[in-house]
Parts: structure tokens; sequence; C-alpha cells
């Protein structure tokens, strides 16, 4: 019997493509990462949360060799690269691709797909550190799928091998309770260099949070008041459940490469910006964690 389960072409493998990769593959699914490099596959560890380790190999193609079409694209590049990774395969795509969006913020994608592409939206609490070929799964937590459009037909399948994986078919409720939670624990350990539990711990610190948290609840309200607010309580939860963990905002600063503050709070801004909304709190966090 032929496999009819989707082959996917991932662009991004570090971290949470890595581990994305991890359950598709383990459920049957094809992944080939597109990357300029040798044809030589990509060799990976990931050591999971109850120290097992798991080898993982996968394909590699160069863009020049991709297919005329491509029926499913995982895009897992860091936003800020979303689109130069991406111009090497929108000549690819149409109306009958499916693009999967495992990336954090919102709207990374916008502008990049043809009319009528089908994109599946991802929201993951999971968590994954490390660099090539090594990644530890510091936490396997609860991860949404959704868009526009009923769940594929292999999505039942998935969640056999994909650790507590749910569809909603209103994915964007999900979005803005993690965008909140990144657009307050991200940039300000960024900034400062203290791990997630910082934010709860230092009176100055869980003042600016209020601020970005109550510019962030206006914002949202404005495009949907059917959106509950208060979310300080919420982001001060995540930071204590995660108080000596490393933010990936953080740890991109410390590296010096670019953060993706432009889909997190940039993303807010440019909504506030639309509504004739203030919102200085998060324009200071955009402004001080953008490389020029």
């Amino acid at each position: 019997m032929p496999n009819t389960l989707p082959h996917w072409f991932l662009l991004g493998a570090g971290n949470m493509g890595t581990l994305a990769a991890w359950y598709l593959t383990r459920s049957g699914h094809g992944v080939t990462v597109i990357r300029h490099a040798s044809p030589a596959p990509l060799e990976k560890t990931l050591w999971l949360p109850d120290g097992r380790q798991q080898a993982l190999s996968l394909p590699v193609l160069d863009p020049a060799a991709l297919p005329d079409h491509i029926d499913n694209l995982l895009v897992a590049v860091k936003t800020p690269y979303t689109r130069q990774a991406m111009a090497a395969v929108t000549d690819h795509l149409d109306a009958g691709s499916r693009v999967l969006r495992f990336q954090n913020g919102i709207g990374a994608l916008d502008g990049l797909l043809p009319t009528g592409c089908q994109l599946i939206e991802a929201v993951t609490t999971s968590a994954v550190k490390g660099q090539h070929p090594d990644h530890t799964v510091v936490a396997e937590n609860a991860t949404w799928l959704g868009g526009s459009t009923t769940p594929p037909a292999w999505f039942v399948s998935l969640t056999e091998y994909w650790p507590d994986l749910h569809w909603e078919d209103d994915i964007r409720p999900r979005q803005w309770h993690k965008l909140v939670a990144n657009a307050v624990i991200n940039p300000l350990t960024a900034l400062h260099d203290v791990p997630n539990g910082q934010i709860s711990n230092d009176p100055i610190l869980r003042e600016q949070a209020t601020q970005l948290c109550e510019e962030a609840d206006q914002v949202l309200q404005q495009l949907d008041p059917a959106w509950p607010g208060h979310s300080l309580d919420n982001v001060l939860t995540v930071a204590r459940a995660t108080a000596g963990n490393t933010s990936s905002m953080r740890a991109d600063r410390q590296r010096g490469a670019q953060t993706e503050i432009d889909a997190i709070n940039g993303w807010l801004v440019k909504q506030a910006d639309r509504l004739g909304l203030a919102v200085p709190a998060n324009r200071k966090m955009v402004s001080a964690l953008t490389l020029l």
C-alpha cells in the first residue's frame, strides 16, 4: 500500500524545526531540509526530557534542485530570516500548497504566500535548546495547530506521535496568549540579561511587565472585543513556571544574533499604529532590540 502521508520540505532545521521533524518522521511523514549545502544528510541527536537519546537523519536538498511544485512546506526558520528563506521556495508554491508555520510571533509570512495557499499556524509551549547537531528538549508540552480549514486527514494519526497535540479551528486566541507572554518575558529578559523568573521577582521588571501587558491587552481588545484582557497574571505564571530558563530572545542577544522582536512586540506596534493607539512601552522594546 503506498504511503499517502505528506512529504514536507523544511525551512529552518534549528531547535524547533528539528523537534517538528522528529515528530513528523516518527509518524511516517517524510521531511527534507532545504539548505544551500552538500547533499549529505543532517545527522542530529535529540535529548528528550526523560533522558532518552534519539538519532535523527534528515535528507538535504539544495534550493536549485527543488521540484517545480511543493505540496507541503514547513517553515521553522527564525522570523528575522523568513523573507530571505522564502525567496528560495516562493516560485514552487501555488494555491494547491500547504504551509505549516512553526515560528514565534505573528505575521512573519504575511505577503509571502500565493493566493489560495493553505496556511496552518502552530503554537507550542514546548521548549528546545542547543545547537546543531545536539538539541535538548527541555519540555514537551502542548502544541496546537489550526487554520481556516478542518483538520487534514493525517492529523489524527499525527497525534499518536506528537505529544499533547491539538487542533484549533480558531487558533488566534492561542496565538495571542503566547504572543503576550513572549512580548513581556522575551524582551525584558533579553535587555536585562536575566532568567525568566526575574520578571516576577524584581519590582522594576514587574512594573515594566505590567505596562507591556496593559498595552497588549488594549490592542487585542480593539481587534476582538471578546479578548478577556488581564494578561499579567498569566504572564507571571509562565515566568514562574520557567523561572530558571533563558528566553529565546535572551539567547539570541547573548550570541549577537538578530532577535524576533519584530514578529512579537513589533506586531503589536503595527496593530496599534493601524488602530491609532499609543503603545510606548512596546515601542521602546522594539527600538532597543532591533539591530541596525
